[in-house]
């Protein structure tokens, strides 16, 4: 983001399969919009590109890059901003510490990620890649409320060419295990602060023998701010996890852990390795301190501590005793590669799995491969009713009907690092038995808890603007819809029962509370379920934790993927950022173009996303060949669904280049057909024939690439030209492009 005037449309350099598609999708997307004196960005907000931007001391002059993050956080906040955002990697420790390694690999002297860091430099070294770590991105991008939606061309698709969906069984054993009590869902207490309130706060720690530590030294609460605090008892949770583990066996189920420890980067680590322990019972009891010691983090998942045991010399030892443990099946990741769903926890991410488990009718695949009903464990219950509700819903109803199923659309509260997608800085590990307490500014106690060694205690906070805000998105979404619209808002939750006070009075003034419900999660979900089963729309109005998880449920079981939705961010300040849709199995897809030259990865995202912003510089810029390039985008995206030109999985069967020059294509020949823009439709009538005249060529060429592996020379930071060369394999298609 050197530019000195910023780019009209700015595409975001990210990770794993999106980014390899950039490669092909982006010189079309440059050529196309250059005739409408457009010009595209790149800002790098990929995990190694924030990385080197972290440490650029010991780099040279050629390696050094911009903090394109905090360039495009600064931007969002302005009128200006017109952002198409792609998945990006949110890294756990094993992801960024593979990321730290492999660009070392590549020559760049930057410090190894210290797992226990001892000295000042090290703690310090560790701060900075904690700041790397997690969803990094999302919360500094996100300064508007988020409009989700399945787009017309894309629901319709779903409908009438259904994807497969597993039957659903009423004597099913599949379920949803959470927390009895004391966790965070039990514990929570919220308020809303006051004018006299307001000011720089601080989280403090309280040992038994009254001596006092700052947690936090600086922490804002501005007036109207909804501030929470809770925390998760770690024995109640090692007690669960306990039962739930023999539950499993008793079921003759498989079991299956199911976090967000990437978003969550603070306190979903800590309860995944709560859960290894669990797992492992007296083999960790009795080993567990050499384990850590040699580098197996519990935290870091099952696939760290079984490296680390390799290293000792007891091995086989331990591997006897673990090997002894009388455990249920466990889910696995991947059965043939023994990818356990304990083993990384970055692997599992809930909000992709359990919609997996659910589209399946119920069953996971164990140690075998074998097909079976599985003991979904999510020990926090602030959301589990969701899934619990949807398994109850579809065990008593069957699965969802594809072809006559209505949608369920989503305004999300997110603005401003709302809720605890926001709260990785107020997350704290208690280092003894005490009390952890928000001070005010005034001196005042806002909230306390007596903890425990190991209870996980976070604060978290929504301000007063993205609230009010994300009212108004929803009074919107229900006027220009007519939908049935519910805030998902749980009155005996406090933080919820403090939202509430903001919606009531609010729909009140604007004369819209009759149009509006507002249920508790487990009620929102058997309502919505009942909606679109009957073949009609609803409007999910949540917070942040919601929106990411509803906006991949409802999809994965209309759709057959959450990649495909239109995700707009009206920013708050006037700009706009298209969001292209969920990462999903992003690595696989890498992987697979590794091997075989083949990437599946579905662009459609990208194809909505383009066409909104387009459509948002007609609109707000006044740009009206902009507006021309809009609406053929759209057509071209419909034209992608009609003729089936989406990539296949299989090597040697159409993927995701050949969709690309389909997508041109039609673009082009949408173009060439308008009468809105004469000079566009004459510039593009040559292109339009080049690329029909051609389409035997190019699709032979792009055929021919693959098979055999391909080098992109690295996973995190792919060479540009080796991914250039492996992307755009047409001669032909290249020419007409460039």
């Amino acid at each position: 983001m050197a530019e000195n005037k910023t780019p009209d449309i700015l595409y975001t350099i990210v990770d794993e399969a999106p980014e390899l598609a950039s490669a092909s999708f982006l010189p079309i997307i440059r050529k196309f919009v250059s005739s409408a004196g457009i010009t595209v960005g790149t800002p790098d907000i990929s995990l190694a590109g924030r990385i080197i931007a972290t440490f650029p001391e010991n780099l040279t002059d050629d390696q050094r890059q911009s903090d394109d993050l905090a360039a495009l956080g600064e931007l969002v906040k302005t009128p200006d901003a017109n952002v198409i955002k792609l998945p990006n990697i949110s890294a756990s420790v094993p992801q960024l510490v593979a990321a730290i390694e492999e660009l070392q690999g590549q020559g760049y002297n930057i410090p190894s990620y210290p797992e226990a860091p001892a000295t000042d430099a090290e703690k310090e070294i560790r701060a900075r890649y904690d700041g790397i770590k997690g969803s990094a991105v999302n919360p500094v991008l996100r300064e508007g409320n988020s409009d989700r939606r399945s787009a017309k061309a894309v629901k319709n698709f779903a409908q009438n060419n259904p994807h497969s969906m597993g039957a659903w069984v009423a004597d099913s054993k599949t379920k949803v295990s959470s927390m009895p009590g004391n966790d965070f869902y039990a514990n929570e207490v919220s308020a809303t602060i006051s004018a006299a309130q307001a000011g720089d706060a601080k989280i403090e720690f309280v040992a038994a023998d009254g001596s006092v530590a700052v947690l936090k030294d600086s922490y804002p609460l501005a007036e109207g701010t909804v501030a929470d605090a809770t925390f998760m008892s770690a024995a109640a949770l090692g007690s669960f996890l306990a039962e739930a583990i023999e539950d499993t066996k008793a079921d003759g189920t498989m079991f299956s852990l199911h976090m967000k420890a990437t978003m969550m980067k603070v306190s979903d680590p800590i309860i995944f390795g709560h859960a290894v322990k669990a797992w492992l019972g007296p083999v960790w009891d009795k080993h567990g301190d050499a384990i850590a010691a040699a580098g197996g983090a519990a935290n870091s998942g099952l696939g760290a501590v079984l490296a680390a045991i390799d290293m000792l010399a007891n091995a086989d030892e331990i591997k006897a005793e673990i090997a002894a443990l009388d455990r249920p099946s466990m889910y696995m990741v991947d059965s043939d590669k023994g990818i356990t769903n304990l083993h990384v926890p970055s692997d599992v991410i809930i909000d992709a799995s359990m919609p997996a488990v659910i589209r399946a009718g119920g069953k996971g695949w164990d140690e075998a491969g074998n097909k079976g009903d599985t003991n979904c464990v999510i020990p926090d219950r602030c959301y589990a009713t969701v899934y619990d509700e949807t398994i109850n819903f579809f065990k008593a109803n069957g699965a969802l009907d594809v072809t006559t199923a209505g949608s369920v659309a989503n305004v999300g509260l997110m603005a401003q690092k709302a809720e605890e997608y926001g709260s990785h800085p107020t997350t704290f590990e208690a280092p003894a038995a005490g009390t952890i307490r928000i001070v005010l500014a005034n001196g005042e106690t806002l909230h306390s808890h007596e903890v425990e060694a190991g209870d996980i205690w976070r604060s978290c906070t929504v301000k007063k603007a993205p609230i009010e805000n994300w009212i108004e998105l929803a009074l919107d979404r229900q006027r220009l819809t007519g939908s049935e619209a519910i805030f998902w808002l749980d009155a005996n939750r406090a933080h919820d029962a403090e939202l509430i006070k903001y919606v009531q009075p609010a729909l009140e003034a604007a004369g819209k509370a009759d149009l509006f419900q507002i249920m508790a999660p487990r009620e929102a979900t058997a309502q919505s379920l009942k909606t679109i089963t009957a073949g009609n729309d609803s409007i999910a109005i949540t917070g942040n934790v919601l929106r990411d998880y509803l906006t991949d449920l409802f999809p994965i079981l209309e759709l057959g993927t959450s990649a495909k939705m239109l995700s707009i961010v009206k920013l708050m300040q006037g700009g706009g950022l298209f969001e292209t849709g969920a990462g999903g199995s992003a690595p696989k897809h890498v992987q697979q173009l590794v091997e075989e030259n083949h990437l599946r990865w579905d662009s459609m995202g990208e194809f909505c996303a383009l066409s909104e912003s387009l459509n948002f510089l007609a609109d707000v810029k006044g740009n009206a060949k902009a507006g021309v390039l809009g609406v053929a985008a759209e057509a071209a995206t419909q034209g992608i669904l009609d003729d089936n030109r989406s990539p296949s999985r299989k090597v040697g069967q159409p993927d995701n280049r050949d969709s690309h020059y389909w997508f041109a294509r039609y673009w082009a020949e949408a173009l060439a057909a308008q009468s809105d823009d004469a000079d566009l439709a004459a510039e593009f009538a040559g292109v339009a024939k080049a690329l029909a005249e051609g389409e035997a060529a190019i699709l032979a060429e792009l055929a021919a690439a693959q098979g055999p592996a391909a080098d992109i020379g690295g996973y995190f930071r792919p060479s540009v030209e080796l991914k250039a060369k492996v992307m755009r394999p047409s001669a032909t298609l290249n020419a007409i492009i460039d």
